[in-house]
Parts: C-alpha cells; sequence; structure tokens
C-alpha cells in the first residue's frame, strides 16, 4: 500500500512522494532479497530430491562430449593435445591413436589418472617422433568406446618459453602495430588544412578502415568460436564481447555528452573521439597480436620478413583514423599524439606475448569480439561527429571515400594473406 507524503523542496515549493509500504512490515533490503533466497531454496531442493532421475533412466545417458581445443610440440619426440570435457559426466581416456596406430600417453592436470570431470581440462602427453611438415591424425578412444579426431597440420617444434622470445615478438609488435600507426598520424598536418569537405570525407574513410577491421575480426572471431570448448558456448561468448563492449563504449560516450551539456570544453572537443578510436584499434591489434603470440606457441612461425611488410602497409592507415577527428580546432600536445600511437599500436605486444604464454582459442575469439563491438561503436560517434560539424553522410563523397576504406585495407589485407 502507498501513503502519499509532502516534503519541501529547496525552492520552497512542496513535492509530493509516494511512500510504499513493505509487506508484513519487513525492512525494504528484504524485500529485495527474498526472491533470490527463495530460488536458492528452490534449486536445492530439484538438485537433491532428482525429479528428472526417472526420465533419464528410460531415455539413457547423455553422450560424451571432448574438445581437443588445440595442440603444442615441445618437440619433436612430444606431441601434447589440450583437451575438455564438456559433458555433464566424468569421462575416462582408454586409448590414444597416432596415425591409426595405438600409443602411449600420460595425461596432466586431471587429478592424476585418466578421468576428466565435467568442465575438467588437461593435457594428454604423447612420446612420438613426429616429421616437420607432415600432417599427424590423432584420435581419443573413451572407455566407452566414443572417438574424438583432430588432425594436426604441417607440425612443427613451438620455441618455448624465454626472454628472447618475448623480446622477438615485442620487436614485431613494434614493426607490426606501433610504427605503421606512427607513420599514418604524420599525415595529420595534411590533414589539418583540408576544407570541410574533405575533412569529412577523410572521416569516412577512416570509418571504412574501422569498419573493415569489424568484418574482418568478426568472422575471424565466429570462425574460433568453433574450437571453444562446447560447454563454453563459444558462438554465444563472441556475441556476448560484441554487444558488451559496444554498450561500454556506448556508456563512456553518454557520459562524455553529459559533461558537454555541464559545460565541459573538454569533453565537446574531437580528442575524445580520437582516443575513442585508438581504443577500438588497440582492442583490434591485441587480437592481431594474440594470433601472432598463438603462432609462435603452437610452432607455426611463419612471420616472415615479407609478412611483416604486408602487416605495415595494412596498419599504416589506421594512423590517419585516428588523428583525424583533432584535425579541427586547437592541435593537441605531443603527449596526446603520443598516447594515441601508444593506445593503437602498441596492444600488439601484448597480445604477442599473452598468446605466447597462455594460448586458448576461447581468450582469442572473446578478444576479437570485444574489438568488433568498440569499433562499431566508434563508427558511430564518427558519424555523429560529421553530422554535428554540419556535414552529411550519406553525401556522394563521403560514400566513395567510406567504400574507398574498405577497398583499401582489403587490398592490403591481400599482403597478410598471401
Amino acid at each position: 500500500m502507498a501513503d502519499e507524503t509532502q516534503k519541501p523542496t529547496p525552492d520552497g515549493g512542496v513535492s509530493t512522494e509516494n511512500e510504499v509500504t513493505q509487506p508484513l512490515g519487513l525492512p525494504r533490503w528484504v524485500s529485495a532479497i527474498l526472491p533470490i533466497v527463495l530460488l536458492v531454496l528452490v534449486l536445492g531442493v530439484f538438485a537433491f530430491t532428482s525429479p528428472l532421475a526417472s526420465i533419464q533412466s528410460q531415455s539413457g545417458e547423455p553422450l560424451p562430449d571432448v574438445t581437443i581445443t588445440h595442440t603444442t610440440l615441445p618437440s619433436d619426440e612430444t606431441v601434447v593435445l589440450h583437451v575438455t570435457n564438456n559433458g555433464p559426466d566424468s569421462v575416462t581416456i582408454a586409448q590414444v591413436l597416432v596415425d591409426e596406430a595405438y600409443w602411449n600417453f600420460q595425461v596432466e592436470g586431471a587429478g592424476g589418472d585418466q578421468t576428466l570431470a565435467p568442465m575438467e581440462s588437461a593435457q594428454i602427453v604423447i612420446p612420438y617422433h613426429w616429421n616437420p611438415g607432415w600432417d599427424l591424425n590423432v584420435a581419443l578412444v573413451l572407455s566407452d568406446g566414443a572417438t574424438f579426431e583432430n588432425t594436426i597440420v604441417a607440425p612443427s617444434q613451438a620455441p618455448g618459453f624465454s626472454l628472447s622470445l618475448l623480446w622477438t615478438l615485442a620487436v614485431i609488435g613494434l614493426f607490426v602495430g606501433v610504427i605503421p600507426v606512427a607513420l599514418g598520424m604524420l599525415w595529420f598536418p595534411y590533414i589539418k588544412t583540408m576544407s570541410d569537405r574533405w575533412l569529412h570525407a577523410v572521416l569516412l574513410f577512416a570509418a571504412g578502415v574501422l569498419g573493415f577491421l569489424a568484418f574482418d575480426a568478426g568472422f575471424e572471431a565466429f570462425e574460433l568460436a568453433q574450437r571453444v570448448p562446447g560447454a563454453y558456448e563459444g558462438d554465444l561468448l563472441v556475441v556476448f564481447g560484441i554487444l558488451g563492449a559496444l554498450t561500454l563504449v556506448q556508456a563512456i560516450s553518454a557520459w562524455r555528452k553529459g559533461r558537454v551539456a555541464a559545460g565541459d570544453s573538454r569533453a565537446s572537443s574531437g580528442l575524445w573521439i580520437a582516443y575513442l578510436v585508438a581504443v577500438g584499434i588497440g582492442l583490434h591489434n591485441l587480437a592481431e597480436g594474440l594470433a601472432i603470440g598463438s603462432s609462435f606457441a603452437l610452432g607455426r612461425v611463419s612471420l616472415g620478413a615479407f609478412l611483416v611488410i604486408g602487416f605495415m602497409l595494412h596498419n599504416v592507415t589506421e594512423g590517419p583514423a585516428v588523428v583525424a577527428p583533432v584535425a579541427r580546432g586547437e592541435r593537441p600536445s605531443f603527449k596526446h599524439f603520443a598516447a594515441l600511437g601508444v593506445i593503437a599500436g602498441a596492444p600488439v605486444i601484448l597480445g604477442g606475448w599473452i598468446g605466447s604464454l597462455a594460448y586458448s582459442p576461447t581468450i582469442g575469439a572473446f578478444f576479437l569480439a570485444i574489438g568488433v563491438g568498440a569499433i562499431l561503436q566508434v563508427n558511430w560517434e564518427i558519424a555523429g561527429m560529421v553530422r554535428d560539424a554540419g556535414g552529411r553522410v550519406a553525401s556522394a563523397t563521403n560514400l566513395l571515400a567510406f567504400l574507398l576504406g574498405l577497398g583499401v585495407m582489403y587490398v592490403t589485407d591481400l599482403f597478410v594473406a598471401l
């Protein structure tokens, strides 16, 4: 029941508020947590009474589900399979086949035996001499006869963890991420001299660059999600990452607009948009670094000089995308340019380290998805920036510039893929 009360306001008036009376006179906090407590009790009763036991006994036991997420090759005498039990019941690994021959193996990380509990992960170590470049077919045979296969394509030995590996990945990240972005930012003086029409075109070119990155990362995220253990719902994890990042960046943008409405001149500058662009590109480059680092961890070290050159051509177009939003108004200080470059380019180094030390398809797919969500929201901000400046997003020049951004990224991406 609601009681109407009147309270004085600071300006001398009177406001009317509805005061809700809690049932049975309970405190307000009790009514807030009561549904949660009752839900826990209901779940407990359901779990202990097992009302579905009779139905399960008639329909049979659920099928086992084991995922081989990835393999590592620490030496040419050892193959390591990383596996996860996705099913609701424990499974026991009875045998391992390598190229259709039964082989000795050892299970590590599963409590000292060959049984994996639900959601448990382990490493299966196989003492097998393999030849570099020759595909290997491995299969796990469970105690109930279920078989799970995996093909190791063109195996090569992983370099293993060392300070020299971290240094190598840092150098690669410097040439792949930091230097290209910095070189692209050198176009800032020229961009600043452009008319409003052509500046808007540059902004839409930047949106095209970011749009290509979003599509590229999105396709890769859903492809990688197929290797995520089924219990983690890889596709839904990607969707959550995209929507979560988009919503988070939108919340930051809404907070900025609130600051603008409050009269904060700094919040109304293009520097905010520039930092959002740098964050979106940085998240994408973090995922790019994860891919580079994981290739080292999995023994697929194919990053030759030509591939690095391809990455540089591909990423140099990210520099104008970062600095275009600050081409009007007072030029930011050098420290802002340095910060923008580091935020956009340096995550390649961090991603390389993470990928080499703790490779996981789950982590890779999630970071890719976060990058997609952030980039989508940043493109929305760029479109709003053009509209606020009196431009028209869908003009012929702007649409062609957007298409040019997509095209340039596609062509430079071919240098990476070849």
